[in-house]
């Protein structure tokens, strides 16, 4: 596998989003753990979590505490891998996602997310969400105490605008080094944070990178996936999945991208892989910008 840069480590070009094995729908233990095991298999280094990646109620940090058992449980060496994490959301169980994004409530998060993972300092620290209610200075300040302290070595910030990415820049400096914001060939919208992300040499992860071609873990069962597009199109020339050709596509944007698509199921993840080496020439991406998908169905 191709590899990128983040938090000057070089990880595999496509991470692994953790989340679908935890949340609704979610498999048995024994294939997500074949799951995570696949990815490693395929070359990947960096596995996305949270500690709201859960189901039910009273099961925080299920996601975490799934990827810390599947790493001890994987035969080979894993010290080279990257597991990000992230705070400032819940999940009460009825469906619905919440924010809480206090400082006190980051530090307790991050130092209870540092224990289910089994790691002595949390290797990059991800704030999921802005809290309308708390001031955007204050829930970055967290990050940095938590830096100073040891608990996290990097930090990053996720749902963010341009702004937003600026002002935590400020306060972290060399601490921050990721941006996880929502984009795919379907959802275009946080292209001027991509573009800042690679100015400032931050990681860019889209997170839901497959919308338009396979249905986010957050659209629900009802959700729809877009059929006969010009990515399409091209995955039949080549041999290879739609699924495949967006995240070529997507490393094809920028450099600083490392797209993270959930898996839940290792065939997924094993294809999505994949994609870190398939390169799309400049006339397959002149006929894929020339043709853009229309976005996903709510």
């Amino acid at each position: 596998m191709r590899y990128r840069t983040l938090a000057r480590t070089a990880v595999g070009a496509i991470g692994l989003g953790a989340m679908p094995l935890s949340i609704e729908h979610r498999p048995d233990e024994k294939r997500a753990v074949a799951t995570v095991h696949a990815a490693l298999d395929a070359g990947v280094t960096l596995i996305d979590t949270a500690d709201s990646y859960h189901w039910h109620a009273g099961e925080a940090g299920h996601n975490e505490l799934l990827v810390a058992r599947a790493l001890a449980r994987y035969g080979g060496d894993t010290s080279h891998v990257l597991v990000a994490t992230k705070g400032g959301r819940g999940r009460p169980g009825d469906g619905s996602w919440t924010v809480s994004a206090t400082p006190a409530r980051l530090k307790k998060a991050a130092e209870a997310s540092a224990r289910r993972l089994g790691v002595d300092a949390i290797g990059l620290y991800q704030l999921h969400k802005p809290d309308p209610a708390v001031p955007w200075a204050e829930s970055v300040g967290a990050l940095r105490e938590l830096l100073d302290a040891g608990t996290i070595r990097t930090a990053g910030v996720s749902n963010v605008t341009t702004d937003q990415i600026l002002q935590a820049h400020q306060i972290l400096g060399d601490g921050l080094v990721s941006v996880q914001n929502r984009y795919s060939l379907a959802v275009r919208d946080s292209e001027p944070e991509l573009r800042l992300s690679e100015r400032l040499g931050l990681a860019f992860l889209p997170w839901s990178p497959l919308g338009g071609i396979s249905r986010s873990s957050l659209d629900g069962p009802s959700g729809h996936a877009s059929v006969g597009t010009a990515f399409h199109r091209l995955a039949a020339e080549r041999g290879v999945s739609p699924q495949r050709i967006a995240l070529a596509w997507l490393l094809a944007r920028s450099p600083a991208v490392i797209p993270i698509p959930g898996a839940s199921r290792p065939a997924s993840i094993a294809d999505s892989a994949g994609a870190a080496d398939l390169t799309l020439n400049a006339r397959e991406l002149r006929g894929l910008e020339a043709s853009p998908p229309n976005r996903a169905a709510p």
